[in-house]
């Protein structure tokens, strides 16, 4: 057994590799009718808002989409590689049994089959004059296939973290590339390169009694008459004729939101270039802790950015707070006058649209009776509301710089004056992390620690320098709130969202149970 491996191992997986590119196939059919629903946004808000009545946890897995939008990438990219592989052991093994003309050789005689109608033949190279390479590129399968990993490359590498964070605009357009994907998947298999007796044939040329009498095929005589092959039918488009239809359906109610007329109220400048956006649209609603989609015609007619709405539900307008990071939003805080001393008249502001809101795992905030969150569940205790589950808040925010605490701190101090007024100080408890910083502020930091406020934000409590111990922090929380079930909400990288999801399952004991949610767009 051995020896025949060492000998004949590799002569058993060429001749099965028409098995290891059709397995991949199905599989690569399977995945591409899943890639296109996590980004559905509209059917999941649709499916969020008609679950999570019945269950929050199954509401909480369609807030990972984009993370299973991902991994199903990869296992396209794996079974794509594999398929390609594949076929092209394939591609020498028709071209050998062309070239290696002998009558007694059993690959020989099927690929002479049909030699002369050029219709029930078994293997795609006719001839032994014939290039492998061309017919890998004057083929439909061929062609396509080519189109198709090319994009799929484009896709996968633009998709990178770094790409997609320094070169944003790459990412979006070499995105759209799944156009291209798809029209060469489904045309694929139109070409029916791929062939296998008629179940007519079957039937007369039963493979298991006339396999080992291929040289008297035809003849007078003989009970195996000389076999008939066909092209297989494309299946392909039988898988992603659904998710295609979901998805036009899907980019038709993005557009027709993106029509509705938007006003921008108010324009707000805050230190550190971050922008302030008040805007109001007819008939828009929104809950807590949800997000839109924007497009700026006169920055980009393509680009859409995702944006979480700073503002509270019982306010007349939203808001978003937008940091200026890269090439749109610098073009968006040129086009609202950032860069301009005067205040930008109301006529002069760019045409805005909006597409949303979408619901995100911060909506399950009012479930839960300790949380992590700020603002608006403020505002519905300040507003009485008697449908607030909430009682306690736990407010975490680690920056890298100084500057980035400047837009933030004037509403944690009106929130500090409004606690202090209510009588409700205990409610909210927020821990400021400074993450980074120079010596010159260091230094500046020592002589007005004794300060009664802050010298970094202004407030009562002090901005603490590092990065949180977050074993201390859960184990505190879970003592002071046993038997309870705490909501961990986080907007932040995904380095930080795994070391919380460990925390959350290592100290959900004793009663207490921590539920992580993140934010995922």
């Amino acid at each position: 057994m051995g020896n025949f491996a060492a000998n004949e191992g590799l002569s058993v997986f060429v001749i099965d590799a028409l098995s290891w590119a059709r397995a991949p196939a199905a599989c690569l059919n399977f995945n591409c009718m899943l890639i296109l629903l996590p980004v559905c946004r509209n059917l999941l808000s649709f499916l969020r808002g008609s679950i999570q009545c019945c269950s929050r946890t199954a509401a909480r897995q369609l807030d990972r989409n984009i993370t299973f939008h991902k991994l199903v990438a990869y296992m396209i990219a794996f079974h794509t590689a594999v398929h390609i592989i594949a076929h092209l052991f394939n591609f020498e093994w028709f071209m050998g049994a062309q070239l290696y003309r002998n009558s007694s050789s059993l690959p020989f005689v099927l690929s002479q089959i049909g030699t002369g109608d050029n219709a029930s033949y078994l293997n795609p190279i006719r001839t032994d004059q014939t290039n492998p390479t061309i017919v890998m590129f004057t083929t439909i399968a061929g062609l396509t296939g080519v189109v198709i990993t090319l994009a799929l490359i484009l896709i996968i590498t633009s998709s990178m973290e770094v790409i997609r964070r320094s070169y944003f605009e790459v990412f979006w357009y070499t995105h759209h590339l799944f156009i291209i994907f798809f029209i060469g998947l489904v045309f694929h298999g139109f070409g029916r390169i791929v062939r296998g007796q008629t179940a007519t044939s079957l039937l007369e040329n039963k493979p298991s009694q006339c396999k080992d009498q291929f040289e008297s095929w035809g003849m007078n005589g003989t009970f195996c008459p000389k076999p008939e092959f066909a092209g297989n039918p494309p299946m392909t488009w039988k898988w992603v004729v659904g998710p295609m239809i979901l998805y036009v359906c899907e980019r038709l109610v993005r557009f027709y939101r993106s029509q509705q007329k938007v006003v921008i109220t108010k324009v707000v400048m805050h230190p550190s270039k971050t922008l302030e956006l008040q805007m109001k649209r007819k008939g828009f609603s929104m809950e807590v802790g949800q997000y839109v989609f924007m497009q700026c015609p006169c920055v980009s007619q393509l680009e859409w950015h995702p944006f979480t709405l700073t503002s509270a539900p019982e306010e007349d307008h939203f808001s978003v707070h937008i940091r200026i990071v890269g090439d749109w939003t610098q073009g968006l805080y040129e086009a609202c006058g950032g860069d301009k001393n005067e205040t930008q008249e109301a006529w002069k502001l760019p045409k805005m649209a909006i597409d949303g809101p979408f619901g995100t795992a911060s909506e399950d905030v009012f479930g839960y009776e300790v949380v992590m969150l700020v603002g608006s569940v403020w505002y519905k205790h300040i507003q009485e509301n008697q449908n607030v589950f909430t009682k306690k808040i736990y407010f975490y925010w680690l920056c890298p710089e100084t500057q980035a605490f400047e837009w933030f701190a004037d509403l944690l101090q009106s929130l500090e004056g409004q606690m202090t007024e209510k009588g409700m100080v205990d409610f909210l408890s927020y821990n400021i992390y400074l993450t980074r910083w120079k010596e010159t502020e260091a230094a500046h930091f020592r002589v007005h620690h004794e300060a009664e406020n802050d010298p970094i934000t202004g407030l009562k409590q002090k901005t603490l320098y590092g990065k949180p111990n977050w074993d201390n922090e859960f184990t505190t929380i879970g003592t002071k709130h046993p038997e309870k079930k705490v909501g961990v909400f986080l907007c932040g990288p995904t380095q930080l969202a795994d070391v919380l999801e460990k925390q959350c399952l290592s100290h959900s004991e004793a009663g207490v149970k921590f539920i992580f949610n993140k934010e995922n767009f």
